[in-house]
């Protein structure tokens, strides 16, 4: 009796060390994303369907207008006529917990997935028609009938296949070329918020509104950015949807679930940028070569419940083409000379405020901040930050994130990895 007790503790284990490997979840802890859910000692005595996802399929139409942020748009291009408008097809497949586990009991209405996305460009623009591959998350903000709600969702991936920048090889003006895109792969960002019609349990219809940004974070130039605005309108059919609605307890915490209490999260950044000058005749110039950046965060944030954390954070970057303007030595425009910076005008260090939204697996924070030690005036002022934060284990976390400065001009990515004390 001893011996076949044994096999069965061993075969329990492996059944939880399976479902771990699947789940992406760690043996000892579930993550979501703000605190720790103890392990479920009781694995072997419950059904397995307690641990299955609910899976969904889904493809979205996104037709949008094109912001003219640059002249490009408006005509000045190799067609000669404006670029208005521009319309995506999107395959999309995502889960959800189920509603009798622990996420699926504090998240019920949230769902994530991978999605691919193929965008079309009217009057045949010399930047392409890229493909997009991203990670989404979407849930429900408010609930409008029983089967109408208001929902949102994200996406942020990468799009490829953009037709880059070029200087024509007869050395002719290129205002009429691609100055708006230096990069054949991009950044792709996107937040739609939407009426959510639930037909019936197996299917979903969705309608509204559609907000899309691409860009390479300074990595190259030209980086105008490409913005479409617009609508979008999807479908989704979801499978084992009979046992997939919410519980009667779902979105209902145990005392045990969540208590507020503050955690600290430390970040590791790195990234490469592109650096122009202006010359003695007032003519801007591109600076061969990247330049490196290196940047730590230290997140103090309060955890006030369980999609919401705010805090603080101290955050320190150095970026090697910083001040370059202020140090020019001459030189050609094709090789134009620099000297180095000291250290203290490449190096600043600010205090930010920071908000997080909390889910499942992703969090995505945003904060505002003010450089408060720094010298020069490519470092003074304030900066924006936008970062998605992956989590791979209960404490580490991808952080990918984006800075602006002074509200309007990019600088650079934050690309990195994270850990958060608890």
């Amino acid at each position: 009796m001893k011996r076949q007790t044994n096999r069965t503790r061993v075969l329990c284990t492996c059944i939880g060390l399976i479902a771990c490997l699947v789940t992406g979840m760690p043996l000892a802890a579930q993550h979501t994303g703000n605190h720790t859910l103890p392990t479920d000692t009781s694995a072997c005595s419950q059904p397995s369907v307690s641990r299955k996802l609910t899976h969904q399929l889904g493809i979205d139409f996104r037709p949008a207008y094109v912001v003219p942020t640059n002249d490009f748009f408006d005509g000045d291009n190799s067609t000669g006529q404006p670029i208005r408008n521009v319309w995506s097809v999107h395959l999309k497949y995502a889960f959800r917990f189920n509603k009798d586990s622990r996420l699926g009991r504090l998240y019920p209405h949230a769902y994530q997935g991978i999605g691919v996305s193929y965008n079309h460009f009217d009057n045949r623009p010399p930047i392409g028609h890229p493909v997009a591959v991203y990670a989404f998350q979407g849930s429900r903000i408010a609930r409008l009938s029983p089967t109408l709600s208001l929902d949102y969702e994200w996406n942020f991936g990468a799009s490829f296949g953009w037709e880059k920048y070029h200087v024509p090889e007869n050395g002719s003006q290129v205002l009429g070329y691609n100055d708006v895109v230096g990069s054949k792969i991009n950044a792709y960002i996107n937040l739609g918020f939407f009426l959510n019609w639930q037909i019936n349990p197996q299917w979903n219809l969705t309608a509204g509104i559609d907000l899309t940004h691409y860009s390479n974070g300074n990595t190259h130039y030209p980086n105008s950015g490409v913005n479409p605005v617009g609508g979008r309108i999807g479908l989704v059919r979801t499978f084992g949807a009979e046992n997939s609605s919410p519980s009667a307890n779902a979105g209902q915490l145990n005392p045990n679930d969540f208590r507020p209490h503050f955690s600290y999260d430390l970040v590791v950044y790195g990234a490469t940028r592109k650096r122009g000058y202006i010359d003695d005749y007032n003519m801007g110039h591109l600076i061969p070569g990247s330049f490196g950046i290196v940047g730590l965060n230290f997140n103090p944030m309060y955890d006030f419940n369980k999609y919401f954390r705010a805090g603080i954070s101290l955050d320190a970057q150095f970026d090697e083409s910083a001040n370059l303007q202020g140090h020019y030595a001459g030189g050609t425009d094709d090789d134009p000379k620099f000297y180095r910076p000291p250290f203290r005008e490449q190096f600043a260090v600010g205090l930010s405020a920071r908000a997080e939204l909390v889910m499942p697996i992703f969090s995505v924070n945003i904060g505002i901040g003010h450089n408060v030690l720094y010298k020069g005036k490519d470092t003074k002022g304030f900066y924006q930050i936008l970062a998605l934060k992956t989590f791979l284990t209960r404490n580490l976390f991808l952080h990918t994130g984006y800075q602006l400065s002074k509200f309007k001009d990019p600088n650079n990515l934050m690309l990195g990895l994270g850990w958060r004390f608890r």
